[in-house]
């Protein structure tokens, strides 16, 4: 029969094992977990304006781990966010490529979002195209849905006060560089999407660089070619096929496979990742890839919603 000092000294071994191996667990584990990266791309929404199963154009980029900066924000994009469980407290600089319906839908949602996560008055730097007709500027736009007269002018006051200093870009014939704060840089060039006005976006931290194409025509090719020079990454969009496997309009609005390559190449990216896609493209991934890599040699990854990318 086991003595009760012997218990107690057997129980205390067992207790001083099992916290020892809690402790390895978790020293491992920390281990493993990986350290924070100056950018990191999240993808929101991945899909085109067509009903695909995808959310619309929409992304999120973290600067040493803190979400900052919003990219469009297409259909389906609030819920994204929600899913990808991030600290939207400080999400504070937006950039529109242009303002189509599968591209902006989503932005007072994310507006709210911001306010309830934050409970104090908060501010956006809203960054986007300037006006033609039929489009208003990005300020006449953010005036429209937040303003005084705004169709969600309460959330001017809700939760605290919701402001914005919002910048029309026009006709940068060469890259401009918007903010620059603490090393992040954020650069711009005007793109082209046929008849909506658009914009190019470049965003540059601790030696790593994103380049963010938005939809585009041929018009736009060599602004592209210009500020994606050297870029970690570019995300290109890509809803159409090299010609003529696609509707002949499309080319007017997009660039195909083909042309995708030879800007990447032109502008020597280390890495390329295809987004806003449609249907034909997922179903034709193996084409895709094979004329990009007629000229460029780097990786290709397509997107999908929640991918977080490290450049």
């Amino acid at each position: 029969m086991i003595s009760l000092p012997h218990l107690l000294r057997f129980c205390a071994a067992l207790l001083l094992a099992a916290t020892l191996c809690v402790s390895l667990d978790a020293s491992s584990a920390l281990a493993a977990e990986p350290g924070v990266a100056p950018l990191e791309l999240v993808v929101l929404g991945s899909g085109g304006p067509g009903a695909g199963g995808r959310a619309g154009a929409g992304y999120v980029v973290r600067v040493d781990g803190t979400p900052r900066i919003l990219l469009d924000a297409g259909p389906g994009t609030f819920v994204r966010l929600g899913e990808a469980k991030l600290d939207i407290r400080r999400l504070d600089i937006v950039l529109l490529t242009h303002l189509h319906v599968d591209h902006v839908a989503e932005l007072p949602g994310i507006v709210k979002a911001r306010a309830v996560a934050s409970r104090s008055d908060i501010t956006f730097e809203v960054f986007g195209p300037g006006a033609a007709q039929p489009f208003p500027s990005t300020r006449h736009y953010i005036d429209l849905m937040f303003g005084k007269h705004g169709a969600f002018s309460y959330l001017q006051d809700f939760a605290g006060t919701v402001s914005f200093n919002t910048t029309d870009l026009d006709h940068l014939t060469a890259p401009k560089t918007l903010l620059s704060q603490n090393g992040l840089v954020i650069s711009a060039v005007t793109g082209h999407h046929r008849d909506a006005p658009a914009v190019i976006y470049r965003v540059d931290y601790r030696g790593k660089s994103i380049t963010f194409s938005g939809d585009i025509d041929a018009q736009g090719h060599a602004a592209l070619t210009h500020i994606a020079r050297g870029s970690d990454l570019l995300v290109f969009n890509a809803p159409v096929l090299d010609p003529p496997a696609s509707p002949p309009a499309l080319y007017s609005l997009h660039t195909a496979p083909g042309d995708i390559g030879r800007i990447s190449a032109a502008a020597q990216v280390s890495s390329l990742l295809l987004s806003h896609l449609s249907r034909d493209i997922d179903e034709s991934r193996d084409a895709v890839t094979q004329s990009i890599h007629r000229t460029y040699q780097g990786p290709v990854q397509f997107a999908g919603d929640g991918l977080r990318i490290r450049p």
